[in-house]
């Protein structure tokens, strides 16, 4: 006996099919079907196998029977047999015939299920059935393939096609609905119970019904794509996952979501999730059984089986199977395709099940605000299914803040990042990437319970989903560190780690619905009130500043010894604030000073910014010290004066020593300091200052006394302010003019020009230069392209329309928007600046590589620009 493979069917899944009726036989092909002659092969197809069932017995050289009492694995009802009264040969048609069992027999129904394994398989081709359907509640008749080596596992990891399924046909419900549909699915994925399905439903034209004569039910299969026909309609599409790729060859996501498969590779010995054309590419066989009952049949409709409608035995009766290869390419079974205008369309393809690969982290925290008094247009306020809009309201305490209701339908509340849920016309789909933060980083809200679920069993729940819930995970509210349930009336603050989230299976790199709600079905009556909700960490670069245009109160400026008052005065040079010392004929040393009473006693620790952080400020003399030998010494202390390093100034600035009356910066690297012995987690005084006891007479100011990570910001790119950026050129694609640098005046000054004066079939804007394409990759999840333009004369033809555009090198990727659409719908105004703002991930998910950007154009549309004059400034792809 040939082993049995199980054959599960998720009821939801299945469920969520839509019938599609009244769409006719009216269909273009490229092969016609209704002259096959099976004796002769058509100009594209091939006739490789077929039964038209004309003897007098089952060609047991053809079909196998499958005889056990398992119930499929979907806890059907029927024993299936090799016995002449479940299937036999008459007039023609094969007849599977289910019928009440005799007593005492293991499940209350017999029937039969036929199988070609060894005998007949097939990679790719048309499988055509012609079969009359059984009807009644708990009938369910199958035309199905499965995988004749399971090279990708056991089900339903080598996958499995299902041609035809119909259950409990001809069944009237209360409301007069005739169960009339077929249905047509794929199975893959991951093992039982985290298996993946995709298919859809089809209704007969004209009320007819598959119980009530035959129809010719079949699939045509290629390498990466299967259609699904009922009498050469074409319904339903399938194919393989498509992936997105950027420059570096790296998975960005999916540009089709198809079917997918997860197998060990045998080289690695690694889990793997492949999208291509497997699990279906390899050689499947063909299956013909009629069930009776099982979780899906015996749960909708009327429910559980209709005894009278197998009294007298219920028969699925098949006329013939035909299985034909394509000539052009037996390989890969492309090239007789038989289609139809719109078979790819919304209404036909299917969106399968396949995980979307998660764009490659960049590696660069970054924090994301939800919510904290002012909607962010990306994360939308979500009721799943309650049907209630959250609302802002006016909290005492907390200002505006987002208010959840949950009434008598169940359901969950939260913020959402999907296009669907998304109404704010400035919104776009944003699924923020926090893998950078795993170690320090956490999901933090405020929320206070207004009146809590009529239910006093009901417990709260955190639910925080990745990538359009390719991974979840739900945890109780008291999981948190705070570890507190929430008391009715009172704000509380609640964190959770994100390498808690990590642990518990949270895939960080795209994170796209946090949810705050009662557990499901337990809380109606529930009012509360969200604020605050944030997924961050603390500073990953701190900075200290402490002079800049004015005094940091922490860091009051200091002299030391010599009794004088450090002055605050407005350097003209600069025209900004600046820290003023003298040194008078006491001995002193003079700067900023943090330590208590007279400074915050707040220490700074830098230790975060060892590697690349800076202590830099500027200095100008405006009166040299008398004694012409002194020299000019910087000096740095931490932790009380525990450690302290002093160097000559001029270290600071190539060996240059300040020259009286210019400003000069001087920059110490905080590497170097720790290498000289200083405690950088604990600084608390800086000093400039001539020589000991050899200053008497010197005036000098300071100016942007900072310790800082100069490359904490450095991922932005500013293409054009005041001048173009060294590595991108002004640029005319067609006509022939310069663009120039003018001045526009206060407040913008230096501006980009461009001129349609001559021919008008032209795109105009920024150019880099070779090599030089940007990587925008770190600013996914909040940045934007965005920049400032003013028309000053417009296009003579008044029917112009303005475009913004964007490419990656090559113009491999690219896309085109209204200009409008980044300014909430408003054009150009002439003689007027506007601010236009494009958020990168709307540009990814609109198909741009985001990591290789290299041109950028802004342009009346092809052909109609002449006349046009406009300005450009402050062009930046940046977090603002």
């Amino acid at each position: 006996m040939t082993n049995i493979t199980i054959k599960a069917k998720p009821l939801a899944a299945l469920l969520v099919a839509v019938g599609l009726s009244g769409c006719g036989g009216d269909v273009n092909t490229n092969s016609d079907f209704t002259s096959v002659n099976p004796s002769q092969p058509v100009s594209d197809w091939k006739l490789v196998w077929s039964d038209d069932f004309t003897g007098t017995s089952i060609d047991r050289r053809k079909w196998t029977f499958e005889i056990d009492c398992r119930g499929g694995g979907n806890q059907e009802k029927q024993c299936y047999t090799d016995s002449p009264e479940n299937a036999f040969v008459s007039d023609g048609t094969l007849k599977i015939v289910a019928k009440p069992a005799p007593e005492g027999s293991p499940l209350p129904y017999t029937s039969a299920r036929l199988n070609t394994k060894y005998q007949g398989d097939w990679k790719y081709g048309r499988i055509e059935v012609r079969a009359k359907a059984p009807s009644g509640q708990g009938s369910w008749p199958a035309i199905w393939m499965m995988p004749t080596d399971e090279v990708y596992g056991g089900w339903p990891k080598s996958g499995e096609i299902d041609i035809f399924e119909a259950v409990n046909l001809k069944t009237v419900d209360a409301e007069g609905n005739v169960e009339a549909k077929v249905y047509g699915t794929l199975h893959y994925g991951r093992e039982w119970p985290n298996n993946s399905n995709s298919g859809k439903a089809y209704t007969l034209p004209n009320g007819a019904n598959p119980a009530d004569s035959f129809n010719t039910y079949a699939i045509e299969w290629q390498e990466g794509e299967i259609r699904w026909y009922v009498n050469d309609y074409l319904y339903q599409t399938q194919q393989a996952s498509r992936v997105r790729t950027n420059s570096r060859g790296e998975l960005i996501g999916l540009s089709h979501r198809g079917w997918f498969a997860e197998y060990f590779n045998q080289v690695t010995g690694k889990l793997e999730t492949q999208w291509n054309a497997a699990p279906f590419d390899q050689r499947f066989y063909l299956i013909l059984n009629l069930a009776v009952g099982g979780n899906w049949p015996e749960n909708v409709n009327n429910l559980g089986i209709d005894a009278e409608a197998f009294a007298n035995g219920q028969t699925f009766e098949v006329d013939w199977v035909r299985v034909y290869e394509c000539q052009a390419n037996p390989i890969n079974g492309k090239g007789c395709e038989t289609i139809r205008a719109g078979y790819l369309d919304s209404e036909t393809l299917v969106t399968g099940q396949a995980p979307i690969p998660s764009p490659p982290s960049t590696g660069v925290p970054q924090n994301l605000t939800i919510f904290d008094g002012t909607p962010n247009p990306n994360w939308a306020a979500w009721d799943c299914c309650g049907g209630s809009t959250p609302s802002l309201v006016q909290d005492e305490t907390r200002g505006q803040v987002y208010e959840f209701v949950v009434g008598p339908q169940p359901t969950v509340n939260g913020f959402i990042t999907r296009s669907a849920f998304i109404t704010d016309p400035a919104g776009t789909p944003s699924p923020f990437d926090a893998s950078p933060l795993i170690e320090r980083g956490s999901l933090s809200f405020d929320m206070q319970v207004v009146s809590p679920p009529s239910n006093p069993a009901s417990t709260w729940l955190v639910k925080v989903e990745s990538n359009e819930n390719t991974t979840f995970v739900e945890l109780p509210i008291t999981a948190s560190s705070e570890g507190v349930a929430p008391v009715t009336g009172q704000w509380q603050s609640y964190t959770f780690p994100l390498s808690m989230l990590d642990a518990a299976g949270l895939d960080l790199s795209a994170i796209d619905v946090v949810m705050i709600f009662p557990a499901w079905d337990t809380g109606n009556g529930a009012v509360y009130r969200v604020t605050n909700m944030k997924i961050a960490q603390p500073a990953q670069f701190p900075e200290l500043v402490m002079f800049n245009n004015g005094a940091n109160p922490d860091w009051p400026m200091w002299d030391c010894c010599g009794g004088s008052t450090p002055l605050e005065v407005l350097d003209e040079e600069l025209n900004t604030l600046t820290a003023e010392f003298s040194v008078g004929a006491a001995p002193t040393v003079l700067g900023f000073f943090n330590r208590a009473p007279l400074g915050g006693g707040n220490a700074f620790d830098a230790s975060a910014l060892l590697a690349d952080g800076v202590v830099q400020f500027a200095v100008k003399v405006v009166d040299a010290p008398a004694n012409p030998n002194s020299t000019w010494m910087f000096k740095i202390e931490a932790a009380g004066g525990d450690s302290a390093v002093e160097l000559p100034l001029s270290v600071g600035n190539a060996g240059q020593a300040p020259v009286t009356g210019q400003w000069t910066t001087y920059t110490f690297s905080l590497q170097s300091l720790f290498d000289a012995g200083l405690d950088i987690s604990a600084i608390d005084v800086l000093m400039v200052f001539p020589a000991w006891d050899t200053g008497a007479g010197a005036v000098f100011r300071m100016h942007d006394v900072r310790i800082f990570n100069p490359n904490a910001n450095n991922d932005q790119l500013t293409i054009f302010r005041d001048a173009v950026n060294a590595d991108w050129t002004l640029w005319d694609c067609c006509a022939g003019s310069v663009p120039k640098v003018v001045d526009a005046e206060a407040p913008y000054g230096k501006v980009a020009q461009f001129e349609i004066l001559g021919w008008p079939e032209t795109v105009l804007g920024f150019l880099a230069k070779e090599d030089m394409a940007f990587d925008a990759t770190a600013l996914l999840a909040n940045g934007s392209v965005s920049f400032d333009m003013r028309v000053v004369s417009p296009p003579a033809n008044t029917a112009s329309s303005w475009f913004f555009k964007i490419e990656s090198s090559g113009a491999a990727t690219a896309v085109e928007l209204p200009l409008a659409a980044g300014n909430n719908g408003q054009a150009p105004v002439t003689g007027e600046w506007q601010r236009y703002r494009f958020s990168l991930q709307s540009l990814f998910d609109a198909g741009l590589d985001i990591s290789d950007i290299n041109v950028l154009m802004v342009f009346p549309a092809w052909g109609t620009g002449l006349g046009a004059v406009y300005q450009i400034d402050n062009v930046e792809i940046s977090n603002n």
